[in-house]
Formats: C-alpha cells, sequence, structure tokens
C-alpha cells in the first residue's frame, strides 16, 4: 500500500482461554498493538482495534480435564478474566469478542462452505493416534511421552516444554494418552486440507518480494523457510468434541480445526462491532495489521493469507510485526509450569501501577530477540527512570510554579538561547517518535518520549529556577517566569506524547494542566498553555516501590522453583535403568561432522554468574584465545573445583549473550537418565587447543 488508508484494522492474537494473561503476552502482543492504536487514535485516524477469546482448540479442553470442571465453565471463567484485566490495565480494544459467539460460528462455517464449494479443499485418510479406553482420537497435545532430544518423560505430542525441541506425535518415546494414560493405537480417519502448495508461489511473491522492505526480518526469515521446504497440505477439520462443527451433513465429531476458525474470529468481531465491518475488511484503502507473537507467524503470514486468497475479496495484511518471547528470571514463560508474572494478580498486588509495568515492557520489548524480565530491572527502571526523571522533572515544575505564582501558568518574557534549544528539541520530538512508531520500533520511541523528559531535567538544572529566586525573585521574576513557562510547555508535550505508552500517566497530567483534548498535530508546540492556566498540584505522579515489595515477588517465584524440582525429584527413578537411554537422532553425513571445532581448553577461573542458580562464568584458555563461556553446570560443580581442568569446548559456537555475559562457546556434557551432568574430558592432561575428531 502506497498511498496513505483511510482507515486501519488492527488485530491482536486471540488468546487461549485456558489460563491467565501473563506478561509475554504482553511483552509480545496487547502492549504494542495498544501503543499503536493509541497513537492512530492520536493522529485522528479511522481504526477499529479487535480481539477476542479464542475458546476452542486443545489447550482449552485440557484445562477442562485439570480443573475437573466442564470445557464451557472454563472458557466463560477465563474470558471474563481477560476482559477485566485488559480493561483495568488500559488495553483498549474496540470490541474484546468470544469464539463461542453465534456470529463466530456462523462466519467460520460460511468461511469453509465458500472454500468447499469451489473444490478448494483436499480429502485425505490418514492415521492418528486413538485413545481406545476414552474412544476418541488425540490431537498432538493430548499425547504424552518421553522427548527423544531431552529425555523429558512428560513431552507433549507437539513440543517440549523441557527443552522447547518441536515435535510431532511418532517422535516420542512410549508414547501415551493423556486422558487415560493408555497406549494409544493408530486408526484411519478422513479430513479436509488446505492444499497450500497450491499458494506457494503466490506468497512467495507477496511476502518475499512484496514485503521485504518493510516486514521484520524474523518475520521474512521464518515466511521464507516454510516456502523454501516446501509448503504442504494443512488439516483444516479434526476429530473432536468441542469446537464449530463442519457444516457438511453425517460428519458427526467432526469440527474445523481451531488454526483455521480463530483467525475468522477477527472477522466475526468486527461484523459484531459495526455493520460497516466490509468496509474494514474488504476494501483495499485499509491497513491491516496483525500483532503476534513469534509462534503465530506461520498461521497469521501463510496459512490465513492462503484463506483469504482463496476466499477471493478480503484484504491481505499489510503487515505482521511478530514480537521475540519475553522469559521471566532467565526462564521460559510457561502457563503449565505455573512459571509467570500473571496480569491479574501484579493488578492485585500493585495497583494504580499499571503503567510501572507497561513501561518496563515496552523499554525492553523482544522486537528482534527474546528478552528477559527481572523484579530487580522492573524496580530500577521505575524508580529510577519513572520516578527520577520523568516524575520529578513535573514535580519540580508544577511545585515551583505553585510556590513562586501561586499556581498560576507565568506569561513567557525574552527567549534565550538555551530556552530556543530546548523549543527546537521539543519541536522534533513528535515526528521522531511517530516516524518509530510507524515502523513499530516500540523501544526507540519510548527512549525518544524519555529524551524529552531528560532534556526537561537538564533545562531545570542548567537554568536552577530556585538559586535565581534566592538571589532576588523581583530582579529575576521574568527570567524565572520565562524557565517555568517553557517548562510546562514541555510538561504538555510530555502528557500529549506520552498517550500511546503511559496512558494513566498522561491522564493525571492532563489533570494536571487542565489540558484539554489536545492531539497529536498540536504536539511540539510551545502554545499548548496559556499564560494564566491554573496548574493544580495533584500529588506526585509516581510514588517509589519499596525493595520489600520486589523481594516478596521474587520470593514467590522460587518457592514456585523450589515446589517444582521437589515434584520432579519426588518422581524420579531410585534407580537408573538402561532402558531410560534414549535412542540416537537421525543420521548425518560426515561433511556435517567436518562444519563442528571441539577443542581441548583449560580453566582459567570459573565463578557464578549472579541471579542464575544453573549457571556459571568460566575463563577459558583454548591455546589460541583465552575467552569467556557461560555454562549450565552450576548445580553439578563448584566453581573452585573446576579452575585447572581440562574441558571439551564446542569453539565455532556463534558467540551468545547469556544474562549480560557474551559467552563464546559451549561445554561439552554428557547427560545421565536422572539429569545429572558430567564433563566431557580428556583422559590425559593434553595441550590446550588440541583438536578432539
Amino acid at each position: 500500500m502506497t498511498q496513505e488508508p483511510k482507515r486501519y484494522l488492527i488485530t491482536a492474537a486471540l488468546p487461549y482461554a485456558n489460563g491467565p494473561i501473563h506478561i509475554g503476552h504482553l511483552a509480545g502482543v496487547y502492549i504494542p498493538a495498544d501503543i499503536y492504536v493509541r497513537y492512530l487514535r492520536a493522529m485522528g485516524r479511522d481504526v477499529k482495534f479487535v480481539c477476542g477469546s479464542d475458546e476452542h482448540g486443545v489447550p482449552v479442553t485440557i484445562r477442562a480435564e485439570q480443573e475437573g470442571i466442564t470445557v464451557q465453565e472454563v472458557v466463560d471463567k477465563y474470558h471474563s478474566m481477560f476482559e477485566n484485566s485488559f480493561r483495568e490495565f488500559g488495553i483498549t480494544f474496540d470490541i474484546y469478542a468470544r469464539t463461542s459467539n453465534p456470529i463466530h460460528h456462523e462466519t467460520a462455517q460460511d468461511f469453509f462452505k465458500n472454500l468447499y464449494e469451489k473444490g478448494l479443499f483436499e480429502e485425505k485418510t490418514e492415521e492418528q493416534y486413538y485413545d481406545e479406553v476414552k474412544e476418541r482420537f488425540l490431537q498432538d497435545r493430548y499425547i504424552r511421552g518421553t522427548c527423544p532430544n531431552c529425555s523429558n518423560p512428560d513431552a507433549q505430542g507437539d513440543q517440549c516444554e523441557k527443552c522447547g525441541t518441536a515435535l510431532s506425535p511418532n517422535e516420542l518415546i512410549n508414547p501415551r494418552s493423556a486422558y487415560s494414560d493408555a497406549t494409544p493405537t493408530l486408526r484411519p480417519t478422513k479430513n479436509w486440507y488446505l492444499p497450500l502448495q497450491n499458494y506457494a508461489e503466490w506468497l512467495r511473491q507477496w511476502i518475499v518480494e512484496g514485503h521485504a522492505s518493510d516486514w521484520k526480518t524474523n518475520v521474512l526469515g521464518q515466511c521464507k523457510s516454510w516456502i523454501e521446504d516446501g509448503l504442504r497440505p494443512r488439516a483444516m477439520t479434526r476429530d473432536l468434541d468441542w469446537g464449530i462443527d463442519v457444516p457438511l451433513e453425517g460428519l458427526a465429531g467432526k469440527k474445523l480445526y481451531v488454526w483455521f476458525e480463530a483467525p475468522i474470529g477477527y472477522i466475526s468481531a468486527t461484523k459484531e462491532l459495526t455493520s460497516d465491518w466490509e468496509k474494514y475488511w474488504k476494501s483495499q484503502d485499509t491497513k491491516l495489521v496483525h500483532f503476534i507473537g513469534k509462534d503465530n507467524i506461520v498461521f497469521h503470514c501463510i496459512i490465513f493469507p492462503a484463506m483469504l486468497k482463496a476466499y477471493g475479496d478480503f484484504v491481505l495484511p499489510e503487515n505482521v510485526p511478530a514480537n521475540e518471547f519475553m522469559n521471566l528470571e532467565g526462564d521460559k514463560i510457561s502457563t503449565s509450569r505455573n512459571w509467570a508474572v500473571w496480569l491479574h494478580e501484579y493488578l492485585q498486588e500493585f495497583p494504580e501501577k499499571q503503567d510501572a509495568l507497561r513501561y518496563a515492557l515496552t523499554a525492553n520489548m523482544p522486537e528482534t530477540k527474546d528478552n528477559d524480565f527481572t523484579w530487580a530491572d522492573f524496580y530500577t527502571k521505575y524508580n529510577s527512570e519513572l520516578v527520577g526523571i520523568l516524575g520529578n522533572f513535573i514535580n519540580r515544575v508544577v511545585v515551583l510554579t505553585e510556590k513562586y505564582f501561586e499556581g498560576k501558568t507565568p506569561s513567557v518574557g525574552k527567549l534565550q538561547e538555551i530556552d530556543q534549544a530546548l523549543i527546537n528539541a521539543v519541536a522534533e520530538a513528535p515526528a521522531k517518535i511517530a516516524q518509530s512508531l510507524e515502523q513499530y520500533r516500540f523501544r526507540e520511541a519510548l527512549a525518544y518520549y524519555m529524551d524529552v523528559a531528560r532534556a526537561g531535567n537538564k533545562y531545570m538544572q542548567d537554568n536552577a529556577p530556585w538559586s535565581l529566586y534566592k538571589a532576588g525573585f523581583e530582579e529575576n521574576k521574568e527570567r524565572i517566569a520565562t524557565i517555568l513557562h517553557i517548562s510546562l510547555q514541555l510538561v504538555a508535550n510530555l502528557a500529549v506524547l506520552g498517550e500511546p505508552f503511559l496512558p494513566f500517566t498522561a491522564g493525571k497530567i492532563r489533570t494536571m494542566l487542565g489540558l484539554g483534548n489536545t492531539t497529536w498535530a498540536q504536539a511540539g508546540k510551545t502554545d499548548l498553555i496559556a499564560a494564566g492556566q491554573t496548574i493544580q498540584n495533584t500529588g506526585l505522579l509516581f510514588e517509589k516501590i519499596e525493595e520489600a515489595s520486589i523481594e516478596a515477588q521474587v520470593g514467590k517465584l522460587e518457592a514456585i522453583k523450589k515446589a517444582r524440582e521437589e515434584k520432579e525429584n519426588a518422581t524420579q527413578k531410585p534407580e537408573v535403568e538402561s532402558t531410560s537411554i534414549v535412542n540416537h537422532k537421525s543420521s548425518i553425513e560426515y561433511t556435517d561432522f567436518e562444519k563442528i571445532d571441539i577443542r581441548v581448553a583449560t580453566v582459567l577461573a570459573a565463578e557464578k554468574v549472579k541471579g542464575a542458580d544453573k549457571l556459571l562464568q568460566l575463563t577459558l584458555d583454548t591455546g589460541i584465545d583465552t575467552r569467556t563461556v557461560v555454562s549450565g553446570i552450576a548445580l553439578h560443580y563448584a566453581p573452585e573445583d573446576l579452575v585447572g581442568r581440562q574441558v571439551c569446548l564446542l569453539a565455532n559456537l556463534a558467540p551468545r549473550k547469556l544474562r549480560g555475559i557474551m559467552s563464546q562457546g559451549m561445554i561439552l556434557t554428557a547427560e545421565e537418565p536422572d539429569g545429572k551432568l558430567r564433563l566431557i574430558a580428556p583422559h590425559e592432561v593434553v595441550v590446550s587447543g588440541s583438536v578432539v575428531k
């Protein structure tokens, strides 16, 4: 789309109604989407922001089994929780729908019938796992077994949560049903598939050629990989008890696959929102943007666009700015392992501090790589930046205006060079921030916003109106008035420009200044407040967070980790049997092995990595250089026992930053069936740098 769109349709990934919203969801999807939408509204754009609960699919039914309640009770519970949490957190959807609504069932079924009647599906009969005890076919996540990669005995049929490896059910060792624990059998079943291979060339042209310059690298890379590996038919129906019925006669037990009907939820939500829904979905002057996490890229960039193309008259996404993952205290966030900071709990434990979390997650947003949320960083960002920079500047200006000019905006006098420099900086800020937002660089946009506050602090410090007051108010009154007038105009700009990032704070500033509905188009100017305008001192914008509050959150996570480890230890077998050793991986060519550079290295120093129980920082003599390697062996070796020992080092592994430390390689270990790690080392001392063949 080259010309300015007439309207915007912004979608945020539909969260599974199987567990609460956590900070990974917020940083990956909902905060960036809300920032973008708030910016568009401030610009006066025609925009609709749609989302809703995804109430079908395997995770929902698994949660019902775990909680011992009906599936309907599960989706009702979490839909209500989502709605309330999003509203309280300030996520401004125009509609928050649900896929159990009749309008969604009807829309999804009509979509399926359209493609079916065009003859665009393939009917295929394949063997799938079946639970003889429960008398039902098993979807991927209903199948458990031993992971062939890490020996986790409770890996799922689509992924091992312990090591993160993507799996298929037939790769699991000793598969069993998650329902009955019985060994499943294979049975033939017929389903309908969308032949994605028929859309491969069109997808390549649309994505690789059409969006190479404006889509994020991680999105383009994943799409190109899928296309180059060869697209295959994808099931659009499944054998399930819960979901939307396939709209064909004689197919009891067949449901629309959740990844067919879930993205259609964006369409049905828009239909529910407005009778003009086709204007947003079928007019080529609409800009459609999907905000998602990286695990949903294939569905929103390959499958859903192919569906829309097959249907024929829908707009396609103009951009899909998917974020990477947000981890928590060095570990992957996981609903099933209860390893998360849950939004509804945060709102209870940190009342009226929504913007504190929005700020911390935006400042560390995983836009190009996985990032890590720590409570220590949250504490520092809030107290040092929100309190110390933004809050400090605004409080100073308001208090001094109250003290020197009875809370009335003073008139501006003769400008000095330092005044004009600040005025110029403020004038440039809206365009800089807007450009970053238009390109989905939210961290950068927030940094530019905070630069405005920093400039205000520096201006106040350099001009020191309090010193001028002490030197003589009457003789310095005009200069003091000018300083505070310009500073108040900057505060007004911070309210307008801060609305996308810190909406609650921006609202408070507007109240202080009596600012009204000043728009983004007016930002950058220094006449937003008239001389004589009353300024209300409503108190500090940010109250400091006490260290005890942070320690309590860290303690909560440590208790969760300890309970999980105790549970895992309790389920371990007392004796290791030879059958617990997993089979080897698939064969590789000798040329693959030749790429690996393994060398003997000597440990010169070792120390624990601060804040990471499992990590050691090692300094190694490789015979070629001295390098740093971070290794997850802290639970198995004391640092002092490693100095002087020789280890085997994968020397040509690409460097990777772990807990802020650049790790230049990987120490080789053997993992025993009980999880114990043993260093791989030469039997005799050899020269450092010796090549392992």
